[in-house]
């Protein structure tokens, strides 16, 4: 599987505006400028948009970093949730 951290990157750029944006596991929106609460919403449509995935509320409540969605997301894709 492609690693998922570069496909983010593009979904993270397009929503924050920010081309040259580089992530890290440990990426959160208290160390990347722009990421505030209107932009996690809009992040997290756009990633289930690009991966064909959905979030529920309670899975929500627990992503914090970069790391964390990159988890969530590897456990859906590898069941197909």
């Amino acid at each position: 599987m492609t690693d998922l951290l570069t496909r983010l990157e593009p979904v993270f750029r397009d929503v924050l505006d920010n081309p040259g944006l580089r992530l890290s596991r440990e990426t959160n929106a208290s160390n990347l400028e722009g990421w505030d609460s209107l932009a996690h919403v809009n992040l997290v449509s756009a990633i289930e948009q690009e991966f064909g995935v959905r979030f529920t509320l309670e899975e929500l409540e627990h992503l914090r970093t970069v790391g964390d969605i990159v988890g969530l997301m590897e456990r859906k894709l590898a069941f197909g949730v």
